[in-house]
């Protein structure tokens, strides 16, 4: 996979990069994953592409995935949309499988309470676990991230101009009159930046688009602008996305 460059955090890629090790205090660690082509004679007609990797895994799907997992899978009508839900599930239970020293199929997924509502719609979570994490897909492209602490991250496609102009409405005013004094040709990268650390945050959070993205200012800009308790990172992904990590900071210690 081609990672582009530029600042922010550098992702390791699943299936080319080693699995990780147990996990220990820091990070965040971020990991993109390239969903197409893996099976290359369609899901439905084949098995995984000899060879990668993953083709031990994304054949033995079935018992790695949970069956709340399985049920949504099997609902997605369009062949492809259903590979590339598999592969990302199955890429996030390989990675936290390594993280957490077990078999990835043995990893409890379970969801937060919503910090709005209460109810059981907030951030996914391992049970148990001893860190956070949070898993995007756009196109044919996954975002894991994982930290000590609360995360959110989220992968998009860069869209076209006259998507952009529709859409730059809905932001933070002050994004949206720098989205409007750029260049048109630059406006649909910047926007990308923009809503890509939006989510991230949103989903760290663990209110989503409850929120309005009018609300919170992250900025359109080459460097993010964190809101007060996160840190909102840029992520290099493949030519045509892009994507972003916010963490939550870790509470400052009491002096004795």
């Amino acid at each position: 996979m081609r990672v582009s460059g530029g600042p922010g955090i550098r992702p390791r890629v699943l299936g080319e990069d080693p699995l990780p090790g147990a996990w220990t205090p820091g990070g965040p660690h971020v990991w993109l994953m390239r969903l197409d082509g893996l099976w290359p004679d369609g899901f439905a007609h084949g098995g995984p592409r000899p060879g990668s990797p993953l083709a031990g895994p994304l054949r033995d799907h079935a018992r790695i995935l949970d069956a709340g997992e399985r049920e949504r899978a099997a609902a997605f009508v369009r062949d492809q949309h259903r590979e590339r839900y598999i592969a990302s599930h199955v890429g996030l239970r390989l990675l936290l499988g390594a993280y957490l020293g077990t078999d990835p199929a043995a990893v409890v997924l379970v969801r937060e309470p919503c910090p709005g509502c209460g109810g059981p719609h907030g951030r996914p979570a391992a049970a148990g676990a001893p860190l956070h994490f949070n898993l995007s897909h756009a196109g044919d492209v996954a975002l894991f991230a994982f930290a000590d602490t609360p995360v959110g991250a989220d992968v998009e496609q860069v869209q076209p101009a006259e998507v952009v102009d529709e859409v730059a409405r809905v932001l933070h005013r002050t994004e949206t009159a720098e989205l409007a004094a750029l260049p048109a040709a630059q406006r649909p990268d910047a926007f990308a930046r923009c809503w890509t650390r939006k989510e991230a945050y949103l989903k760290g959070t663990g209110t989503g688009l409850s929120e309005n993205p009018s609300v919170t200012y992250v900025g359109t800009g080459p460097e993010p602008a964190s809101p007060a308790g996160w840190t909102l990172s840029d992520v290099p992904a493949v030519p045509g996305y892009a994507a972003a990590v916010a963490v939550a900071n870790a509470p400052v210690p009491d002096r004795p």
